[in-house]
């Protein structure tokens, strides 16, 4: 579906003897060593290897990437992230976000072709490859879809009701109405009056991002929205500018490592699982309270 004229110029034009510009899609996995909660989390060893490792090697099972890259502006990051045969892209120190380190990533592949980015957090060891896949390919079917994202079911009425889970509202096309950390949509009535399913019932955000290359820098060329920083989501200045986010639906939802403590559960939780590959280990239930929109481990 054609976004509004106002979105944005819309994707690269066809050449006229070759036909529309094929797609070329590059995984990111922003990372950078500062943290408040967590200084250095990317290196952090879980079953002997570095976080970040763990988030590569499952991204690599994707089929739906053309190339994918590490955008760090640490050189120790850098340095880890090569040892493990990763490719790595060097950013500035300043940016405020991973979308904007992907941006000017995603501005350095410019001359291999590159048409869409998928945004891949550096801090999930159990990312699904087959939701990459997804969201690749959702991108691949239609050269005017901008942006694309992902959200599960959210049935934890304390998960529903917190402030760190991020929820969303679809259309009737698929696409993301509005993002909030109030429960949305509110139910007027008790839920068990309305059918299950989208959207009678509550989505949990989960926070990777597709985008098409030119939506991708035109919008971090915007400033903050309103609503972005009352809710402080970033997606929201997306919505505001009149971009539309379409979403995937998964019953995947990876957990992130936002503390020392959610590492240290990772690793028990391989142990029990009695392996230390987390492409092995079946993937643990929701944490009530989490800190992001995906589910975290719990300490």
């Amino acid at each position: 579906m054609q976004e509004p004229p106002a979105t944005s110029p819309g994707p690269p034009a066809a050449s006229a003897t070759h036909g529309p510009r094929p797609a070329v899609v590059a995984g990111l996995v922003p990372a950078r060593w500062g943290s408040t909660r967590f200084p250095g989390k990317p290196l952090h060893p879980i079953a002997g290897r570095p976080l970040i490792e763990h988030v590569w090697n499952r991204c690599r099972h994707a089929r739906q990437l053309d190339l994918l890259a590490v955008a760090t502006d640490d050189p120790r990051i850098a340095d880890a992230a090569t040892a493990f045969g990763a490719r790595v892209l060097m950013t500035r120190d300043d940016h405020a976000s991973g979308t904007d380190r992907c941006a000017e990533a995603a501005a350095a592949l410019a001359d291999e072709g590159v048409t869409h980015v998928i945004n891949i957090q550096g801090d999930e060891p159990l990312i699904d490859p087959a939701l990459i896949d997804q969201l690749a390919a959702l991108l691949r079917s239609d050269p005017a879809i901008a942006m694309v994202t992902a959200a599960s079911r959210l049935t934890d009425p304390a998960e529903i009701a917190s402030e760190h889970v991020v929820k969303v509202v679809l259309d009737d096309h698929g696409r993301a109405l509005y993002f909030s950390r109030s429960p949305i949509p509110f139910f007027r009535r008790p839920a068990p009056d309305f059918p299950a399913g989208p959207p009678f019932e509550s989505l949990r955000h989960i926070g990777i991002y597709g985008y098409r290359i030119d939506v991708l820098q035109r919008l971090v060329s915007l400033p903050p929205a309103p609503l972005e920083q009352v809710e402080s989501l970033e997606q929201l200045r997306a919505l505001s500018a009149g971009i539309a986010i379409h979403v995937v639906l998964t019953a995947h939802a990876s957990p992130g490592i936002d503390t020392p403590a959610q590492a240290a559960a990772l690793e028990r939780h391989f142990q029990l699982a009695q392996g230390t590959d987390p492409a092995s280990v079946p993937q643990p239930g929701p944490a009530s309270g989490s800190h992001r929109s995906p589910s975290t481990f719990a300490p």
